[in-house]
């Protein structure tokens, strides 16, 4: 049998962000699991962990038999499962289903960057066990009565055609819209509801971060993505479209953190590239162009916060620095 090829700059780099990604979860998931409040919650987030963390162990064999230097990623020292509950009822399936979402992107977007078949078969793994408990959390929130699901609307009886280009319209103030089409509604629903989940994480963190720097910038990232909910819900309500109002899920009083400002400020910076992913999508999909000139605003308000977020990190050494290309400059010197 012919030995395996080296691994490749791509596979090394999406492994390395695997590998960011998975300690994290794991590390928040030892924290849910032990204040948990109902069973079946808790036997969903336990089968979650004891699934995914023997890929952690996976990626780093590879990186030992690579010669790779193994990534610190997110240990022990990120959460503290002894502190008082930082969430209500419901918020750790929500958060648990938000972060399979962002998980199936990434890891098929992985599978693309892959050739090596062993690589290729754990991104096809992660991305099953994705998709099972994705479904596992949606069933759960729509059993207990906290998943908003999106509006109903009378089926179509013909086939019709776009007859002229005021279809696309929607910047001109003196002239009227057209309703938005189910697809728009779709993503216009889709962005309301994870910056809902994501306005609760966020406050959650703004609470209980403990340098002062992490604090605010929690805070102004709650402030956003409750504006960014406002103008996407009134424009659903202008056609009379019911807006997602999910109940429970909220930040307690508490006041102590139970992960590291390095961990709340990684899974930040992760929830704004799904954010940007997802208004990518979503611009490319409506055909109102108000619509996409309203999302491209808040694309570029999320950049300039998530670079913020960038700096923070730096200055305050919480941002491991991803696997390097060699420099031809600084060899050739």
């Amino acid at each position: 049998m012919p030995e395996k090829p080296a691994i490749t700059s791509s596979e090394l780099g999406t492994l390395w962000l695997t590998y960011q990604q998975k300690t994290m979860i794991l590390r928040m998931l030892e924290y849910f699991i032990e204040k948990a409040d109902d069973e079946k919650a808790k036997n969903i987030m336990i089968s979650l962990y004891d699934e995914i963390d023997p890929y952690v162990e996976k990626i780093t064999v590879i990186f030992q038999n690579e010669g790779a230097a193994i990534p610190v990623g997110f240990t022990s020292q990120d959460v503290n499962k002894e502190v008082p509950k930082l969430y209500d009822h419901g918020f750790d399936i929500m958060f648990v289903r938000l972060i399979k979402e962002i998980s199936m992107g990434m890891h098929t977007l992985n599978i693309t960057m892959a050739s090596r078949e062993d690589i290729v078969l754990i991104f096809k793994d992660l991305t099953a066990i994705t998709q099972k408990y994705y479904n596992a959390c949606t069933q759960y929130l729509i059993e207990k009565g906290m998943l908003a699901r999106p509006p109903y609307v009378s089926m179509p009886n013909s086939v019709e055609f776009v007859k002229d280009t005021s279809y696309l319209g929607g910047l001109n103030p003196f002239s009227s819209k057209r309703t938005v089409n189910t697809v728009e509604v779709a993503n216009l629903f889709h962005a309301i509801e994870t910056n809902i989940t994501g306005m609760q994480m966020i406050t959650g963190f703004a609470q209980c971060a403990n340098e002062q720097e992490a604090k605010k910038y929690f805070s102004k990232g709650a402030e956003l993505a409750k504006s960014m909910i406002k103008e996407l819900s009134e424009t659903l309500l202008q056609d009379d479209i019911q807006t997602p109002s999910p109940s429970g899920g909220i930040a307690t009083r508490s006041t102590v953190a139970p992960f590291s400002d390095k961990l709340m400020m990684y899974c930040t910076s992760l929830f704004c590239s799904f954010s940007m992913g997802g208004n990518s999508l979503g611009t490319a999909f409506s055909l109102r162009n108000d619509l996409s000139a309203k999302i491209m605003v808040f694309m570029k308000d999320i950049f300039e916060y998530a670079h913020e977020g960038a700096k923070i990190m730096i200055r305050n050494g919480w941002m491991e620095e991803q696997p390097q290309m060699e420099s031809r400059d600084k060899l050739k010197k």
